[in-house]
């Protein structure tokens, strides 16, 4: 697979990574199965997605503990991200940005993840009442005593700047312009798709600008852009698409234009290119330091996605891509 290099390090992975998330977290618990989750993870690792993309709160703990029994059979063969600064309560989530926390938090992902080194430690939030610098300091601390390789942050996600008049990632572009008078930035997290550009607008520039690494988070829009979900089919209440403006049966049925989009480009690279593999090969056009990192539990879906790193688009599938219409959300 081809590489790509994340930071002014020139710490090299795989042009499409593995989301190891939908494994614990975010998606239908009944349909995640353990066996089959470290199945698609050495799949993944076979075709040359040396990234494998975690956290603490993904279970919690349980996602990086099932990366861990991987990493202990094949740390040489991975490139592993995993992120600190959210808490897991009973109905809730909140953010933890004290030093002494991270640091203690470092320590136990590196025991899950049975290993002596992430390479990838990603502030996930910031803590609203400890100035972001003391966090990210406290990081630095962490790559200057061995036991990180580089640093990221993930994108503050909230979307009150589209509300406002400004773009979407203005607040997530000045916590950067703050970490970084601290210690360099490796690489940003942040949601990125056909139907999710947003980052085009101003994050991803200034990725490029500072040979800042790009992950982008659910490239394929949240198995959306696939073409496998079934409008009005229903998701199970713990489901975070359940809650999606995007994923009412009225908005997935106007959005099918866009998953239409993709299969007609599919269509001109053969029979076996499906539209996941154009969406993540779009997603990939995007820059030189843009890493694809799709979430799945299952190695079908990790092999096809893996495969998508060869596809290339041409001129003229890039402009049919950008005529596609805009994705509706409920909110439109």
């Amino acid at each position: 697979m081809e590489r790509r290099t994340i930071g002014a390090g020139a710490l090299a992975v795989g042009a499409v990574g593995l989301g190891c998330m939908p494994m614990s977290w975010a998606y239908s618990a009944s349909r995640r199965r353990g066996d089959e989750s470290l199945r698609a993870v050495h799949r993944a690792l076979d075709a040359g997605s040396t990234l494998l993309d975690t956290a603490d709160m993904y279970g919690p703990f349980t996602n990086e503990l099932l990366v861990g029994r991987v990493l202990k059979e094949r740390r040489a063969d991975a490139f592993v991200s995993t992120k600190v600064g959210l808490l897991v309560g009973e109905q809730h989530i909140v953010a933890n940005g004290r030093p002494g926390y991270v640091k203690r938090a470092c320590d136990a992902s590196l025991r899950r993840l049975q290993t002596d080194v992430i390479d990838l430690y990603q502030l996930h939030r910031a803590d609203p009442e400890v100035p972001v610098e003391e966090t990210w300091g406290a990081m630095a601390e962490l790559v200057r005593a061995g036991k990180v390789r580089a640093l990221g942050l993930c994108a503050v996600g909230a979307r009150g700047g589209r509300r406002s008049g400004g773009r979407l990632h203005d607040a997530t572009i000045l916590q950067l312009q703050r970490v970084q008078q601290v210690f360099p930035v490796s690489a940003v997290e942040a949601e990125l798709s056909v139907w999710s550009p947003d980052a085009l607008d101003g994050l991803l520039p200034w990725c490029e600008a500072r040979d800042v690494g790009f992950l982008a988070a659910m490239p394929l829009g949240n198995g959306f852009l696939t073409g496998t979900l079934t409008p009005g089919e229903g998701f199970e209440a713990d489901d975070v698409r359940a809650r999606h403006p995007r994923f009412t049966a009225e908005m997935m049925a106007a959005n099918q234009p866009i998953v239409a989009g993709l299969r007609r480009v599919a269509a001109r690279h053969g029979e076996d290119v499906t539209a996941a593999q154009v969406a993540l090969a779009w997603v990939l056009a995007q820059g030189r330091h843009v890493v694809a990192v799709p979430g799945t539990k299952r190695e079908r879906w990790a092999a096809e996605n893996a495969a998508a790193a060869a596809l290339r688009l041409t001129p003229q599938d890039l402009a049919e891509v950008a005529k596609l219409p805009r994705a509706r959300g409920s909110w439109d």
